[in-house]
């Protein structure tokens, strides 16, 4: 038996003594609150009640994507403002910085958003082997949904952002996150966004981990240094 098999079963367990007229009339309940209370559930719930907010707090858009920025900078990334005819300036600009030769660019980045000159552009390639993937400096992407409540870039293998893994070799990645279209304030929002049929890399700063000594390293499981640009007018 697989750990999934094992966990399914208990959860089967705990939901035997709930009758099935009883998770019928308790979906209809709580369908009728949360138009009034702002909680939701889902069609599964069969009676066992999640009452979870969907968000806290009561925020414009503007402040929604500030608490981004705040939160995405209290885990470490380095946050970037722009406008979209400022995109590829900024962009060559950070990767010069950073002394890159080469930047991975997924199968659909808009191709205005790099400039005309610049590093070595590395098409993703199913046949590339991790080594490969490790010898590039950068890597470009987009994501599909931003949370401002945690911090957090959601990718989903879309094609302006590639297979997962080329987002975790490379020890430098910069994201691009066009504001206000992709920001949400919740991870319950954000999963309304997403599709869990597809590989989704939820990434809240730069990787890190740390030992009992509380020594952090970073760039054990992923890129070393995570730059967001929060872009607009895209």
């Amino acid at each position: 038996m697989s750990s999934r098999d094992l966990i399914l079963g208990r959860v089967r367990r705990a939901l035997a003594d709930v009758r099935d007229d009883v998770r019928a009339d308790a979906r209809d309940s709580v369908r009728g609150d949360a138009r009034a209370d702002g909680v939701t559930y889902s069609d599964d719930d069969g009676g066992v009640g999640r009452g979870y907010l969907r968000e806290h707090g009561d925020r414009t858009t503007e402040q929604t994507v500030e608490l981004l920025a705040e939160n995405l900078a209290d885990y470490r990334a380095i946050v970037h403002r722009a406008e979209a005819g400022q995109l590829p300036e900024l962009l060559g600009r950070l990767l010069a910085e950073r002394g890159s030769r080469s930047v991975l660019v997924p199968p659909a980045l808009p191709t205005g958003w790099l400039p005309a000159e610049g590093p070595d552009r590395v098409e993703d390639l199913a046949t590339h082997t991790a080594r490969e993937l490790d010898e590039v400096d950068s890597v470009v992407t987009g994501c599909a949904v931003a949370v401002a409540e945690t911090g957090t870039i959601v990718l989903d293998g879309g094609p302006d952002q590639g297979r997962r893994r080329v987002t975790l070799v490379p020890d430098h990645h910069i994201c691009v996150v066009r504001v206000p279209d992709q920001v949400v304030a919740s991870v319950p929002l954000a999963l309304e966004r997403l599709d869990p049929a597809r590989p989704l890399t939820w990434i809240s700063g730069p990787s890190a981990t740390s030992d009992i000594e509380l020594d952090r390293v970073e760039g054990v499981h992923g890129p070393r240094r995570l730059e967001v640009v929060l872009v607009s007018g895209v």
